[in-house]
């Protein structure tokens, strides 16, 4: 039993690592020298984004709060990038890279690439097909405002 798991895990383990290669590979992710002087600014957009969120879900727009909401885990997610001296151009590779460079070193949990994949199909949802519920906003403002605050630790780590 034990040896399948790990066949399993290992297996998988090469499946994800081949997507963020492949987001290289069809430069979905780039090289970014600029990025470190720009995380001050993505972290101040995830804010403002989550701020937004919280305003606009009080008035009771649930669908701008999720967009919102999303985007402030987008912007977080892109310091994270940015500080490692890469630039995504996919929303997608933005997750996939953050699972490669921060899940798999240990420096944040997976549970936070679940919810950005959440936050990414509730954004799509509702944004696209206007569907959405008043509890969706509400609990993926609170998983934005997690990541945004677990973001702002390991980016003060790496100072």
């Amino acid at each position: 039993m034990k040896l399948i798991q790990e066949l399993l895990f290992g297996k998988k383990k090469i499946i994800m690592q081949n997507k963020f290669k492949k987001c290289l590979e069809y430069k979905k992710i780039v090289r970014f020298n600029r990025g470190p002087n720009l995380v001050s600014k993505e972290l101040k957009l995830s804010l403002d984004d989550l701020d937004s969120a919280k305003d606009i879900y009080k008035r009771g727009n649930y669908k701008w709060a999720i967009v919102h909401a999303y985007y402030s885990m987008f912007h977080a997610g892109r310091g994270l990038l940015y500080i490692k001296r890469y630039r995504e151009k996919s929303h997608y590779c933005l997750i996939e890279a953050i699972r490669e460079l921060y899940v798999k070193e240990k420096e944040l949990s997976f549970v936070f690439i679940e919810n950005i994949y959440k936050a990414k199909m509730l954004r799509e949802e509702a944004d696209y097909y206007g569907e959405y519920k008043k509890s969706m906003a509400e609990k993926l403002i609170k998983k934005s405002e997690e990541f945004l605050n677990e973001v702002k630790k390991i980016i003060e780590n790496k100072k």
